[in-house]
């Protein structure tokens, strides 16, 4: 059995703009519903969402169930709750291709996380033989292989992440680097005012400088202009909404319009 390949590293290497969605309800169900709308990767978010490992693994079964007959089924990627050697290899032990680190400071959180995510003698990540990342065991060679088909994504939320961010982007392993700008709305003075033109710029000069250290820049957006900005100015993978916001303003504007 062959080890699956990666398209959406692949596309970013190729600077093909990956579109995506946010997934935080937490529901394998919805999940499944979604996986066939034609977007390019789901984030199942276990940082600010009541997903456990279990669930983690259900996400990633349902994406290949409800993406079936597509002929670019989306890449599953999962955002772990935080920078750490045992939650990264629990996640990549699951099934996990793509991994999107949060709150990445400097060089040395990246190239931690690069460890964790390479067996030895390049990094840390211990070795489980009948994993579903193996296919239990029938993966020819796959500690061997692994790492070639494994995309780690940096999250840089906060001033002293932007400061640091052409040694963060150099780290190699780093495919991709994320900007969280709730987060960084808040640690520039303006929490909550994603739109506010100094997080603005501040973004859109992180774009510029994530592109010209050869890397790929990605964000979450909601609102449609600036997820649209975001890939005018070079975003290869840009969250175009969530699936409980979604669900939530559907539901108000359908309420609404029978309430009136």
């Amino acid at each position: 059995m062959q080890l699956p390949i990666n398209h959406f590293k692949r596309a970013l290497r190729e600077r093909r703009a990956q579109i995506g969605l946010w997934l935080s309800a937490g529901s394998p169900y919805v999940t499944e519903a979604v996986a066939g709308s034609g977007f390019d990767w789901l984030l199942i978010d276990t940082e600010h969402s009541p997903n456990d490992l279990l669930q983690v693994v259900s996400h990633l079964q349902c994406i290949g169930a409800g993406a079936q007959g597509l002929a670019h089924p989306p890449q599953g990627i999962v955002r772990p709750a935080w920078n750490d050697t045992v939650l990264i290899k629990r996640y990549l032990d699951a099934g996990a291709q793509t991994l999107l680190i949060p709150m990445v400071q400097n060089a040395e959180e990246a190239r931690a996380a690069v460890r964790a995510m390479r067996y030895p003698p390049d990094g840390v990540r211990g070795l489980g033989g009948t994993t579903r990342a193996t296919r239990f065991g029938r993966v020819k060679d796959y500690f061997r292989v692994a790492a070639e088909e494994l995309c780690l994504l940096v999250q840089i939320e906060t001033r002293e992440g932007l400061a640091n961010l052409e040694q963060i982007a150099a780290v190699d392993g780093v495919d991709g680097v994320f900007i969280g700008p709730a987060d960084l709305s808040a640690d520039l003075g303006f929490p909550g005012e994603m739109a506010h033109p100094t997080v603005q710029a501040a973004i859109d000069d992180a774009f510029a400088r994530i592109l010209a250290c050869g890397k790929a820049p990605g964000i979450i957006w909601g609102d449609e202009r600036l997820a649209q900005h975001a890939l005018d100015i070079g975003g290869l993978f840009v969250a175009v909404g969530q699936d409980l916001v979604t669900i939530a303003r559907q539901a108000d504007a359908l309420a609404a319009k029978y309430k009136r």
